[in-house]
């Protein structure tokens, strides 16, 4: 089950109460106050996992509690620090503050960690409350609360490629012949219901290199207004580099006009908003083994009238499916290199 979508309630240890004791031992005459600290409370910490790739653990467990630090004890003895509670999210997490709306911090990095709240101080003991003229002090300080807050997580796929269209235009058959993806196919709308990731390989050992196709469930006028799958997955392709929008020029989809699907799509990204329709796009032609040659005609000049990279393929029978992998490696290649000169411009900037 694939949950991209989680509230949870967080709460951490409180600190343990400082103890009021006096040492009193023979041969000890001037004893005086020996009471120890309390411990200090557990923290709720979110941590990065690549074991991870869904949010379901917190669907079905939404509140989260840190350890309470021990009480202090006699003979100065400090109590017991409260043990962390690290909780795993899967790489892409979001973390929100449930009642504000505020994005917390944007999970992108394995390993990444995050104290989400921290424990109560604990109490101070009578020792501390000591002075010349105040030697048998009774005072002691009780733990202080650990933070309590209320979250919402939001996870968005990592993938350096989308493929976008209409329902059951090939998609699911197309990363099923370039990775090892494995997504359910049929010949009927919506068989995809949740995003799928596809490792594509491309180039010889030891040069090979590899890229993330994320297939998105079909979209449909109205996505974003909630219509068929609505604004579910749209989210998670807000990350790619570039996207693949098919268009299934057969006539099986019922639907006459191909350039008439793409701007419908198209205006479903740009209505979404996130800039989704200004990302780098590469138009494929798919079903050609069935097509309609007006229909991939249209489409093809569509493209080419807009300047976009055009590309015919079968994903059933493999016609032109090692040229467009090749040709989306060499995209992905040269975005990755711009975005990492933007990186290293910034961090100049700031440096100095």
């Amino acid at each position: 089950m694939f949950i991209d979508e989680a509230k949870i309630r967080v709460k951490a240890g409180d600190g343990g109460n400082g103890c009021m004791a006096f040492r009193r031992e023979k041969f000890v005459p001037r004893g005086g106050p020996s009471g120890g600290d309390g411990g200090h409370g557990g923290d709720v910490v979110l941590e990065v996992s690549q074991r991870h790739n869904t949010l379901i653990y917190f669907r079905f467990n939404p509140e989260h509690k840190g350890e309470r630090g021990e009480h202090g004890m006699g003979s100065n003895c400090t109590g017991r620090d409260g043990k962390d509670t690290v909780l795993k999210v899967p790489v892409g997490s979001m973390l929100f503050d449930a009642d504000t709306g505020e994005l917390i911090h944007d999970f992108t990095q394995p390993d990444e960690r995050l104290i989400i709240a921290r424990g109560g101080r604990g109490g101070r003991g009578n020792q501390h409350f000591a002075t010349p003229t105040h030697q048998a002090p009774r005072e002691h300080e009780l733990g202080r609360a650990g933070e309590e807050r209320t979250y919402r997580l939001e996870l968005r796929v990592l993938a350096d490629v989308g493929l976008v269209g209409y329902p059951n235009v090939g998609k699911s058959t197309l990363i099923s012949r370039i990775s090892a993806a494995r997504p359910k196919i049929a010949d009927y709308p919506f068989t995809t219901l949740e995003p799928q990731l596809g490792v594509v390989t491309i180039g010889d050992e030891p040069y090979e290199e590899s890229y993330v196709v994320a297939d998105i469930p079909g979209l449909i006028e109205g996505a974003h207004l909630g219509a068929g799958l609505g604004t579910q997955f749209l989210r998670h392709i807000e990350r790619t580099r570039i996207l693949v929008h098919l268009v299934d020029v057969s006539d099986a989809d019922g639907r006459p006009d191909p350039v008439e699907d793409f701007r419908v799509i198209m205006d479903e990204l740009k209505s979404f908003g996130h800039g989704l329709d200004q990302k780098p796009m590469i138009v494929v032609a798919s079903k050609v083994d069935v097509a309609n040659p007006a229909k991939l005609k249209k489409i093809e000049t569509m493209a080419k009238r807009r300047k976009l990279p055009f590309y015919a393929i079968s994903a059933v029978t493999g016609l032109g499916v090692d040229k467009l992998k090749y040709a989306i490696g060499d995209r992905v290649r040269e975005l990755r290199k711009e975005s990492a000169s933007v990186e290293v411009k910034e961090a100049e900037r700031a440096a100095g």
